[in-house]
């Protein structure tokens, strides 16, 4: 469908970059934000305004979502269920498999497909379009929107159940917080004790303790102290909290994710629901009395005395 009209609904961090991926893959996007600074932004890359959730369903047959709660995706779902034009609903937020089930019984009853469809790869990924995106919901509708998938990512088919795709999110979003978390601990522990951190990485990388926190998060956003990966710590605090309630409901152990839990809660407390969750280590950090990394000082070489 490469060249129709396709709705996008949330222009934050995640969802702006994602728009402008559908854009340069020749869709013609109509948008909306909350924020008028989020539509003039959406409005510069080429994409038509909204004056509502309402109105882009109004006038787009498939309607992205880029949300940063469930409560804030149901009362977007509900009028995209009232509108006229819309027949697809693909939602790129991470909501729990319970949100997403409701959504769907919602939409369903406006004649309307819900594509649960949650992304992992952060900023970078959506900018680059390599985000990987998991996928439950009906499969031809899945088929039908291949080329607006591959606009953002590679996207993989998890299952027909509504609600699949976002446990498979949570499952993911726990390891990525468990290994950021041990992570940070286990760095901090060894600047402690007098190792060197960039020494530290390397050694990790290149054995059996490397993860994706080891490998991409801390060269790009600890080590050289700009805590700016991209990914709030309020927003991986509330995935934690949706896997542990999730989890429970199945009767699932918790034990770790319990743990992890209480380390993102109290992160959220320190330092702010807006702080990058690579700040995980501040309070580490401040307890162990170390820094871990150091911060490169401005280049003033070529400024005149």
């Amino acid at each position: 469908m490469t060249g129709g009209v396709v709705g996008f609904v949330g222009l934050g961090n995640m969802g702006l970059p994602m728009m402008r991926r559908l854009l340069t893959a020749g869709h013609r996007v109509v948008a909306f934000d909350t924020h008028r600074e989020a539509l003039d932004r959406a409005a510069a890359a080429g994409a038509s305004v909204a004056a509502s959730v309402r109105d882009v369903g109004d006038r787009a047959d498939t309607v992205l979502a880029s949300l940063p709660t469930p409560q804030v995706c149901t009362a977007v779902a509900a009028e995209l269920a009232a509108a006229q034009r819309i027949r697809r609903f693909v939602d790129l937020s991470t909501v729990g498999q319970l949100a997403a089930q409701r959504n769907h019984d919602m939409l369903a009853a406006g004649g309307v497909a819900a594509l649960d469809s949650p992304v992992s790869g952060g900023i970078h990924g959506a900018e680059a379009g390599t985000l990987a995106v998991m996928v439950s919901g009906p499969r031809t509708e899945f088929d039908a929107l291949a080329d607006v998938y591959a606009a953002i990512g590679k996207a993989i088919f998890v299952s027909e159940k509504p609600g699949a795709a976002q446990t498979m999110k949570l499952v993911n979003n726990l390891m990525a917080a468990t290994t950021l978390a041990a992570t940070a601990e286990v760095m901090v522990m060894g600047v402690k004790s007098g190792l060197d951190p960039e020494v530290m990485i390397e050694v990790l990388n290149a054995g059996s303790g490397g993860t994706h926190a080891s490998r991409d998060k801390f060269p790009r956003a600890v080590l050289p102290r700009t805590f700016d990966y991209g990914f709030a710590t309020g927003l991986m605090a509330k995935d934690v909290a949706l896997y542990l309630t999730e989890a429970r409901a199945l009767g699932a152990p918790v034990e770790v994710a319990e743990l992890v839990a209480g380390i993102w809660a109290a992160t959220q407390a320190s330092q702010g629901p807006d702080a990058d969750f690579t700040c995980v280590i501040k309070p580490m950090e401040e307890a162990a009395g170390v820094t871990v990394g150091t911060v490169t000082p401005p280049d003033t070489s070529a400024r005149l005395p």
